[in-house]
């Protein structure tokens, strides 16, 4: 193994059995043929160095393998192809309250969870008020950790990983537990473990965190590692490819009748109950569409009678942030928002309607917004 390297993965892939009408008992054993059995190949020939003093993020969908990877890294499970090496004391933080008691006390706890980590007891002794200190549990650090909620359990956990001076630190997803000063708290302290030469490996949904924390990013989609480099260029390329899937996904759920189109459509301006004079030289109208119809088209109505303006399309990134999550793969920020315009010299005075509705590719309307406007004397 390369000295320079804490974490070393050689050509590694791991699979799970499944089988399925599997017989529990001998009766079933002896009058029942085999079950049928599958394997699930959840890494697939994975290669990977992560130096000293990393801190390396591992992205992925949900079942991409990613949690799967950090567990082969810390020997609790083992590959069925390859090896995993590591360099240094390792700790790692992969489920919440692993290797607690419930029936005991926190602090009892803290014994307990150290020496699994490797501490004696006079190394626990040295450190056990840091840990309680940072876990700002107070007096319920004597309490049976059964009374905890899973804040209290995340507090107690991580306090003890951070503390027990280990070369390498894993951590899965458990840091999005607990309340945002906590949260603060615990990436406060990762980073400067990162500063003081730490080797970091964390697995993450959470891309701002990764863009402030880690200087590297690897994507593992689909069991293979896709891109391992900067983490600005992986989380986009990482994110486009979210998009484009999820767009895949919807299509088909729309062709075979599990979902339906649907759209949103708003009207930033005029306000709705507008007072507007007469003597301005146009009514200037915008909003915003998204839909989950790429060919989805705006149509315009004044008075609940057809209005065919000039349209030109603006970027709403705002927009687009909020909505990429439901309506990824459809949507493109420089054509999201619209603008228009109203002559109101064409209209008569008192109360009017503006209506924008979304329309998809067969003509079926997906979503409306109508606003009310008065012009004056």
């Amino acid at each position: 193994m390369n000295q320079e390297n804490a974490i070393e993965v050689r050509n590694m892939s791991k699979r799970f059995k499944i089988e399925y009408d599997k017989s529990r008992t001998l009766k079933e054993r002896l009058i029942r043929r085999k079950g049928k059995v599958e394997y699930n190949e959840v890494l697939k020939n994975i290669n990977l160095d992560i130096k000293k003093g990393e801190c390396v993020a591992l992205i992925g969908t949900n079942g991409s393998g990613k949690s799967t990877l950090l567990k082969l890294m810390t020997k609790i499970i083992f590959p069925n192809e390859g090896t995993i090496a590591t360099n240094g004391k390792l700790t790692s933080l992969l489920e919440l309250g692993a290797g607690f008691h419930e029936d005991f006390t926190g602090r009892e706890n803290i014994y307990f969870n150290a020496a699994i980590f490797g501490l004696s007891k006079e190394e626990i002794d040295h450190r056990i008020d840091d840990i309680i200190a940072f876990s700002e549990l107070g007096s319920f650090i004597d309490n049976p950790i059964r009374t905890y909620s899973s804040g209290m359990y995340m507090r107690l956990a991580f306090s003890v990983a951070i503390n027990v001076d280990a070369e390498i630190l894993l951590i899965d997803e458990i840091l999005a537990v607990g309340d945002q000063h906590f949260q603060d708290k615990c990436y406060a302290k990762l980073q400067e473990l990162r500063d003081s030469g730490k080797t970091i490996v964390i697995v993450t949904h959470s891309l701002n965190v990764v863009k402030e924390l880690c200087s590297r990013v690897v994507w593992i989609y689909k069991g293979e590692v896709r891109l391992d480099g900067d983490p600005v260029f992986v989380i986009q390329e990482y994110l486009e490819q979210i998009a484009k899937d999820h767009k895949e996904s919807v299509k088909k759920a729309i062709e075979t009748g599990q979902t339906q189109k649907k759209g949103v459509v708003f009207i930033d301006m005029p306000r709705d109950f507008a007072q507007i004079d007469r003597k301005a030289d146009v009514i200037k109208c915008g909003g915003w569409m998204v839909a989950n119809d790429e060919k989805a088209t705006l149509a315009f109505e004044v008075d609940e009678q057809p209005f065919d303006p000039i349209v030109s399309y603006v970027n709403r990134q705002d927009v687009y942030d909020i909505y990429f999550e439901e309506f990824g793969g459809f949507l493109d920020a420089d054509h999201i928002g619209w603008d228009c315009e109203i002559d109101p010299t064409k209209l008569s005075s008192g109360k009017h309607t503006f209506t924008v509705k979304c329309i998809d590719s067969d003509g079926k309307e997906l979503a409306n917004k109508t606003i009310a406007f008065s012009i004056g004397e």
